[in-house]
């Protein structure tokens, strides 16, 4: 029981960043700034924490103003034009300079952040939320109206306008809310480590953009993928204490998997495609 209730706070993150990513899928364009908020998440959920004295409202006022900031993200592409891509990637490299700047400044390190007056949360709080958020998520994007709705924005948004849905309303809400989640990621990592470690994020933002096709574009699928990784993680890491690879391979084998898993993903979907297209 204590090995599956490890795996399972493990995936939490993923399963908040992974349910992030998927928003911003069904919205019609690909979360690349999930990493970004990942990384700001964690800093300043600790920073907000060590200010409050308290690890709820670090991680609440961290994730409101990621929020805000992936909406107000979404609104500058979708009034400027700009290329979603572009931004996204921008973001993710403003966020990590800016959370190094910051903490020369405000703690004159750019190293590991200590502050023994935070009381660290139980990991099993943010599992508790990260399914929460699943079932919430499944439920509103299958049988809601305004999922449906946001479905039908990335799917066909000339289609959806006629129909009077605005896809670009529809996409600010949607990554203001892929932002949180990462941002509530980002915070489960720093306090399941009990610092702050910059580069702690480790590129799971990126694992999370994955896990959306390894899920196949749906919620269980993102979950169930982010508990596979947990699991490789695991094994990886018990790899390593054996001896048995050297540290540079098992740190490629997450995005080693993510890759064979998509492929094979890829390839029963296509099959699937040819046998529905055979007479």
């Amino acid at each position: 029981m204590g090995m599956m209730d490890g795996l399972l706070n493990n995936a939490a993150p993923l399963i908040l960043a992974g349910l992030g990513a998927l928003l911003s899928e069904l919205s019609g364009a690909l979360g690349i700034f999930v990493e970004g908020f990942m990384i700001s998440g964690a800093f300043f959920s600790w920073v907000f924490a060590a200010w409050t004295g308290s690890a709820f409202w670090g991680t609440l006022l961290s994730a409101s103003c990621a929020g805000f900031v992936g909406w107000a993200l979404a609104r500058y592409v979708r009034l400027s034009g700009a290329n979603p891509f572009i931004a996204g990637l921008a973001f993710n490299l403003a966020a990590s300079g800016l959370t190094l700047s910051l903490s020369a400044v405000w703690f004159g390190t750019k190293g590991v952040l200590l502050n023994p007056g935070i009381r660290i949360p139980a990991q099993s709080s943010f599992t508790a939320l990260a399914f929460a958020c699943v079932i919430i998520a499944a439920f509103a994007i299958n049988r809601t109206v305004p999922g449906l709705r946001l479905r039908a924005s990335g799917l066909a948004p000339e289609a959806a306008a006629g129909k009077g849905i605005h896809p670009g309303l529809y996409r600010e809400v949607a990554w203001a809310l892929a932002a949180f989640l990462a941002a509530l990621a980002g915070a489960a990592l720093t306090f399941r480590v009990g610092a702050y470690a910059p580069g702690g994020i480790a590129g799971r933002g990126w694992i999370a953009l994955a896990l959306v096709y390894l899920g196949f574009r749906r919620v269980w699928g993102v979950a169930l993928a982010a508990i596979v990784f947990s699991f490789v993680e695991r094994v990886g890491f018990g790899i390593q204490g054996l001896g048995a690879l050297p540290a540079t391979a098992l740190l490629g084998l997450p995005s080693a998997l993510a890759l064979l898993l998509y492929s094979v993903s890829m390839f029963l979907k296509k099959k699937k495609s040819g046998l529905q297209k055979t007479p």
